[in-house]
């Protein structure tokens, strides 16, 4: 079956989007983020090139990644950023490449949740792209109702590719400035596409 890649700026809904793809699709999905969390937690080559090239107080007293640390450094050190990213998007590319080409050839669908896609050229990988936007102030609204501070978010969307030029370089594109079920009617439209019949089919 395909390899389909799921990207998205912060806040636009993609891993939603993905999760509802799931529910409809015989489909795996890959969750980048929650991989390359792992990694920062677990991987001793990673914390110790984290704490050297990145930042020393990235790891708390626990022994854990303290995010608000690194989130204010490699949001507000574009150097900083380019340091962690060389340490980290390798090892989570080699995770997913290997999963998804067991999917080439069978019954399933490979979904992989990567919201920096096109920034670190992953694009020519996947069968297909799937964007997921929405308006940049939806986007900041819905970061900082996670607890982010409003200047923070701000800096995060401007480290990420702007939406519409994801948009213009994806196979789809799909808007979620609306509600849940807008955007589930639009994963049940997909899907309806890939498998070949119409949504009314479907019912």
């Amino acid at each position: 079956m395909a390899v389909i890649g799921i990207t998205g700026g912060i806040g636009s809904g993609k891993s939603t989007f993905c999760g509802f793809l799931g529910e409809l699709l015989p489909a795996e999905i890959f969750d980048a983020d929650r991989v390359a969390r792992d990694v920062l937690a677990n991987d001793e080559e990673v914390r110790e090139a984290v704490v050297r090239d990145v930042c020393p107080q990235a790891y708390g007293g626990d022994g854990l990644p303290d995010r608000e640390v690194l989130r204010k450094v490699v949001f507000t050190d574009p150097a900083a950023r380019a340091r962690l990213e060389a340490i980290v998007h390798p090892r989570v590319r080699a995770s997913w490449r290997e999963k998804a080409e067991g999917f080439r050839c069978s019954g399933r669908y490979f979904l992989v949740d990567i919201p920096l896609l096109y920034e670190t050229r992953a694009e020519g990988f996947f069968d297909e792209v799937v964007v997921v936007g929405c308006a940049p102030e939806t986007q900041l609204e819905r970061v900082c109702a996670r607890g982010v501070e409003r200047d923070q978010a701000e800096a995060i969307l401007r480290a990420q590719l702007p939406t519409l030029e994801k948009a213009a370089r994806a196979d789809r594109v799909v808007w979620n400035d609306g509600s849940l079920e807008g955007l589930r009617s639009q994963a049940r439209e997909l899907v309806s596409r890939w498998l070949g019949f119409s949504p009314a089919e479907r019912e």
